[in-house]
């Protein structure tokens, strides 16, 4: 089964965002209270809170505070795993301790389970509709339109502050499409599609006969003088400071919308634009080939002391500006919504930037972003940057490279959705809810209860 999230716009009247307004409030007070409970305990006790021990505290915890006593037990659930999960990260280095949020900019909460259980109901089939939340005796009038739509699974709801709407997202699950290559002979190349993401050409593809480019947008750098001006316009407002407890000017809290909406507006252009590429490729290929980037370690700022501080900070906006990480995965969740086959290539392994795709001889030189034109010094192979990377992942896609071998295994190469070398015990709701029943049925059976993975606290 394929999970999809579709998100929808709500228009709730005036008696609604009260109630939406008060439920926001009160799970932005529950995540505080669970952030402060844990503290609390490893600062006093030096012991570690786990994600059960706040579980069981919450039926004592509504009895105690009446308020919650009418919001859905699964989305206090929520809550409260969405700190674990916040310290989960922070233990294995991937983010910093989580502080406690601002009620103003706390984004909503989940309702993690279907609407049979978590009391919710959705009319509709991903077109428009209505939303029923039982816990607030609420129905939302919703808007949207969707591809495919199939059996809901989970909610969101989210507000966004700065220009005061509200939002919900919904998972649904869909039958997976029947897949095209039953094997590896029923393989037609000619629907194969090798693409290559830049900065001054953003698409590079080449599908066997021609090549096609793409130029970037520059939706954030076409907006940035705006955004400067109305940041420059920002500053001269007085800002809100709690220390000195001088709260926001009106004309400061106006200027901040207006930065605001030029930020959403960049953004919503980038989605835009995304989805029709995206769309477009996947339409007419049902093989793709692609390279795995780590965006977040291409994107990080100069060392201090170095030099190129401004060219780095130039770089990072033209990567951030096409969103390589979004298109790849964008791409690679329609071609095989329609039961194609997305492969990725090692970049480690290829290096598809320094190899020739002739001779297949590693330039250690090309690795310079300045040389966007290569020559190879070898065979006089003579090709662009971009050109040579996306014939190079081409070639070892339909193995027309012998000398680095025809195995994808061999090649660094996997599917979309080939399954990780280490699993992650992330501890999502599914997985407690499945530990939970394996407790309760070893307890009835009188066995030894389950040990819980390290990683699960």
């Amino acid at each position: 089964m394929a999970v999809r999230r579709c998100k929808f716009r709500l228009y709730p009247n005036k008696q609604q965002l009260t109630k939406l307004f008060a439920a926001r409030r009160l799970h932005a007070y529950l995540y505080n209270a669970c952030v402060a409970h844990r503290r609390y305990e490893w600062k006093a006790n030096k012991h570690s809170i786990t994600y059960f021990e706040q579980q069981n505290c919450l039926p004592e915890f509504k009895k105690f505070w009446e308020e919650y006593a009418r919001l859905n037990s699964l989305s206090l659930q929520a809550t409260v795993k969405r700190v674990d999960l916040a310290y989960k990260g922070f233990f294995h280095g991937l983010r910093k301790p989580p502080k406690f949020k601002s009620i103003c900019k706390y984004s909503g909460w989940t309702y993690p389970s279907s609407p049979k259980k978590s009391g919710w109901r959705v009319e509709g089939k991903g077109e428009h509709g209505r939303l029923t939340l039982k816990d607030l005796g609420i129905t939302l009038r919703m808007r949207g339109k969707v591809k495919q739509w199939g059996e809901p699974t989970t909610l969101t709801i989210v507000h966004k502050p700065g220009v005061n709407q509200w939002f919900a997202s919904i998972t649904v699950e869909l039958e997976d499409a029947p897949p095209k290559f039953g094997s590896q002979s029923d393989l037609s190349y000619e629907s194969v599609v090798a693409f290559d993401l830049g900065t001054e050409t953003a698409i590079t593809t080449y599908n066997g006969q021609e090549f096609e480019e793409i130029t970037n947008p520059r939706f954030t750098q076409v907006l940035e003088p705006k955004i400067k001006k109305a940041s420059k316009e920002l500053r001269r407002k007085r800002a809100p400071n709690r220390k000195k407890r001088i709260k926001a000017s009106n004309r400061w809290k106006k200027h901040r919308r207006k930065v605001s909406k030029l930020q959403r507006k960049a953004g919503n252009q980038r989605k835009d634009w995304q989805h029709k590429i995206t769309s477009d490729l996947a339409s007419r290929y049902d093989i793709g080939v692609s390279e795995k980037l780590n965006t977040k370690a291409m994107t990080q700022k100069a060392k201090k002391g170095g030099k190129g501080k401004k060219q780095k900070a130039g770089l990072n906006k033209s990567i951030l500006s096409v969103g390589f990480g979004n298109l790849n995965k964008l791409l690679t969740y329609k071609i095989e919504g329609k039961g194609g086959l997305m492969l990725i290539l090692d970049t480690r392994k290829l290096k598809p930037s320094q190899r020739c795709p002739q001779c297949h001889t590693v330039h250690k030189e090309w690795a310079e972003l300045s040389n966007r034109y290569h020559v190879c010094d070898k065979c006089g192979f003579e090709i662009e940057r971009d050109r040579g990377s996306v014939l190079l992942m081409y070639n070892v896609a339909t193995n027309k490279q012998p000398e680095l071998g025809t195995s994808s295994v061999s090649l660094g190469c996997s599917g979309s959705t080939s399954s990780p070398k280490v699993p992650l015990n992330c501890g999502g709701m599914k997985q407690l809810g499945q530990m939970k029943r394996r407790r309760s049925q070893a307890k009835e059976k009188g066995e030894l209860k389950p040990q819980f993975p390290k990683s699960w606290g």
